[in-house]
């Protein structure tokens, strides 16, 4: 590393400095060094980065959100429809009407209008590609976001899950071939504490510890015998489910514990409920937080039901991101809203939108990102990309960049193959 960055980094243990500039001084650093690489500068920043505690929050849109009735909308066009666009905070945005509380807050998110993945127009294999950045395969199971989030950031030890998973209907994309250690923990409802993290009535801290390490102690002939890996398993999941049963930072799960305005202002919805335990979770440190919204697949009567559906989406959206904002956490916390993929630009005759992954939406905010500002763009009419195609490895890249993971990491997959954090793809730099 050059003389100049160590300066910068010195500096930097003495005042905060947002993670966009950290991450240049790396980049900048390693390539005017001989002997240090763009990738090894992240590596060697590792316990840096985890320590000071980068968190991410996925809203996901389960069923492809139509991008001309959410950011993309083409007002006065026969491919827009009914949905008229409304002014934001940020002149020159536009955006699609219902979606007020959203443009109020544009200058803290940002649009990419030119999403485009010829890959997937599945709903379930799609969601495994914007879950993972990889085409789903017979002979793989990849990572989610999640879990790749909290294996490269969560801290060692922490009390609660490093990646957490709400409102989830359908299943999950969970960690994948990096094991128990990053896999998720679920929350169906966000209203209720979760069941099973109290210890039984009669069981103080201390007896439940003495069951933990007797529990292990019966493993070691099992270890011995060849099911080292299964036992190193089972007692990560043990372990992880002891620190959190022990732990005070429960309440983090405990939502009355927050004003009844504040839960308003979020939506008495799930998944308005969903945000704010997001938002309290991260403050207590967890890594991951993903909301999931159901519901978005409109092949009938597409412009009622994103009508409604944005109703409790774009409240609890917009008040995650001035929450977090108002906290201090905004900075170092990525906020993604995205779905699968888009919609048809042709209304079919069921007045709904069918599957579209050749041109949509995403809209990003926080984690050191520029907010305020339109990425690419489509054609008049919807169809295609015009302007700046950003392709999902593009996606994936740009997270990890907000995030400070290096996306060209290798983990080795049960098959012994090296596979990169993404699977390709460069980082949309106008962004960071």
């Amino acid at each position: 590393m050059s003389q100049q960055t160590l300066r910068n980094v010195r500096a930097d243990n003495h005042q905060s400095i947002n993670r966009r500039s950290f991450a240049s001084r790396l980049i900048v650093g390693a390539a005017t060094s001989a002997t240090l690489s763009w990738k090894n500068a992240f590596a060697s920043q590792a316990a840096e980065l985890r320590k000071r505690g980068m968190s991410c929050v996925l809203l996901f849109m389960r069923g492809a959100p139509s991008q001309f009735e959410t950011f993309d909308p083409k007002s006065g066009t026969v491919n827009g429809g009914p949905t008229k666009a409304i002014d934001t905070a940020v002149d020159g945005i536009r955006i699609a009407e219902g979606w007020d509380k959203v443009a109020a807050q544009m200058q803290d998110i940002s649009l990419i209008r030119s999403l485009t993945n010829n890959k997937e127009g599945n709903h379930d294999r799609a969601v495994y590609q914007l879950h993972t950045g990889y085409v789903q395969s017979q002979t793989v199971k990849h990572p989610s976001l999640g879990a790749i989030a909290a294996a490269e950031l969560g801290p060692d030890g922490f009390d609660l899950p490093d990646f957490v998973t709400i409102g989830h209907r359908a299943g999950i994309i969970g960690s994948g071939f990096l094991g128990t250690s990053a896999a998720p923990f679920a929350v169906l409802d966000p209203t209720k504490t979760p069941n099973n993290i109290e210890l039984p009535p009669g069981i103080a801290d201390d007896r439940f510890t003495r069951r933990h390490d007797l529990l292990q102690d019966l493993e070691v002939d099992f270890t011995e015998t060849g099911g080292k890996t299964r036992v190193q398993n089972h007692q990560i999941l043990y372990g992880n489910a002891q620190r959190m049963v022990l732990s005070p930072q429960l309440k983090a799960f405990d939502l009355s514990r927050e004003k009844d305005s504040v839960r308003d202002r979020y939506g008495r919805t799930d998944f308005g409920q969903g945000c704010l335990l997001a938002r309290r979770l991260v403050e207590q440190g967890v890594t991951f937080v993903e909301v999931e919204s159901s519901g978005w697949d409109t092949h009938q009567d597409n412009f009622n039901r994103v009508k409604t559906l944005a109703g409790g989406v774009d409240p609890a959206f917009a008040t995650l991101v001035a929450d977090l904002k108002d906290r201090g956490l905004l900075e170092k916390t990525l906020v993604i809203w995205m779905g699968e993929f888009g919609r048809t630009p042709r209304i079919n005759a069921n007045a709904g939108r069918d599957h579209h992954p050749l041109s949509f939406n995403v809209a990003l905010g926080g984690g050191g990102i520029r907010g305020g500002q339109v990425i690419g763009a489509t054609t008049a009419d919807g169809t295609k990309v015009e302007k700046r195609p950003v392709t999902v490895p593009d996606l994936f890249c740009t997270f990890c960049h907000a995030l400070n993971i290096n996306p060209r990491k290798e983990n080795i997959s049960p098959l012994g193959r090296p596979l990169t954090i993404t699977n390709g793809g460069e980082p949309v730099r106008e962004l960071l």
